[in-house]
C-alpha cells in the first residue's frame, strides 16, 4: 500500500514570504507534468495513499472551510489524477503554532511513519512573536526530519512550503512596519529554501501569490488576514504537478 506524506511550514498567525533565486527550478512543474492528466492505474487492485501536512493556521485554513484550505484541496486533486487510488489526510496543526509547537505536537501525536507525501509549512508564528531567528533555525531542519520520518524515511515524498506574507493583507497594512514584515518572512522562506536545496529536499514557493493581496482582495480570507479558498487553489496549482510526479 503506497502512502503520502504532506509537510507544511506554517504558523498560527499564518504569515510568511521570501526572496526565491532560483523561483522558476524550485517551483516551477517540468513541461512533462501535466496536473490535467489522469494517472491510469487501471488493471490494478485499489490502492491507498496517505498525506500527512504539518504546520499551523496556513495548513489548516484558518477562516476557510475544511475542503477549501490547501491539503484538501491537494488531496481531492489527487483523487482526480489517480484512478482505483483512495487518499487519506490527516493533519497536524493549529493557529498560532510556532515551530515549538509543531515540534511538541507531533512528539505527542507520534503519527505514523508509512505516509506517502507529508507537506510542511511553519515559521509565520515565530516571526510574528518576535522568536529569535536563532531559534527557527534549530528547530526548522529537526521539523524537516520528522516529515521525513513519517514519509517513511524517503526525503522525496516531503515537500516543504514557503510562508506566505501577511503583509499584503487588510491586517498586515494595519501595522506600521508593513514593510519589516516582508523583510522577515524573506530571511525565514531564504533559510528555508537554502536548507532544502543543500539536503535536496523538495521545495515550493508560494508566497509570490499570496503578496498580490492588496490588488487582488479575493486572495484574502474574509478575516482580512489569511489567504482565501481561492488564494489555496493557486498553491495547489504549484503543488499538484509535484506531489503527482512523486507518487507515481
Amino acid at each position: 500500500m503506497k502512502r503520502i506524506i504532506f509537510a507544511l511550514i506554517i504558523s498560527g498567525v499564518t504569515f510568511g514570504a521570501c526572496r526565491h533565486n532560483n523561483l522558476e527550478s524550485s517551483i516551477m512543474p517540468d513541461n512533462h507534468m501535466n496536473s490535467g492528466e489522469e494517472v491510469d492505474t487501471t488493471g490494478t487492485d485499489s490502492t491507498t495513499l496517505k498525506i500527512l501536512s504539518l504546520g499551523d493556521s496556513y495548513t489548516i485554513g484558518q477562516s476557510v472551510c475544511e475542503t477549501c484550505r490547501f491539503p484538501a484541496q491537494l488531496k481531492d486533486s489527487l483523487t482526480n489524477s489517480f484512478t482505483n487510488t483512495e487518499f487519506t489526510l490527516e493533519i497536524i496543526a493549529t493557529t498560532g503554532w510556532t515551530t515549538t509547537n509543531l515540534l511538541n505536537a507531533v512528539a505527542q501525536q507520534n503519527p505514523d511513519t508509512d505516509f506517502d507525501l507529508v507537506t510542511l509549512l511553519i515559521g509565520v508564528n515565530n516571526q510574528y512573536q518576535g522568536k529569535p531567528f536563532s531559534l527557527y533555525e534549530t528547530e526548522f531542519p529537526t521539523l524537516v526530519d520528522k516529515a521525513i520520518e513519517a514519509a517513511n524515511g524517503d526525503k522525496n515524498r516531503v515537500i516543504v512550503v514557503s510562508i506566505p506574507d501577511y503583509a499584503y493583507t487588510p491586517f498586515g497594512q494595519g501595522n506600521s512596519n508593513a514593510q519589516t514584515i516582508s523583510t522577515e518572512i524573506d530571511q525565514y522562506n531564504n533559510f528555508a529554501q537554502s536548507y532544502c536545496e543543500a539536503n535536496d529536499i523538495t521545495y515550493v514557493y508560494i508566497t509570490d501569490i499570496t503578496r498580490l493581496g492588496l490588488e487582488q482582495p479575493e486572495l484574502v480570507a474574509s478575516d482580512g488576514l489569511h489567504p482565501s479558498e481561492l488564494a489555496y487553489s493557486k498553491f495547489v496549482e504549484r503543488l499538484i504537478p509535484i506531489a503527482t510526479a512523486k507518487l507515481q
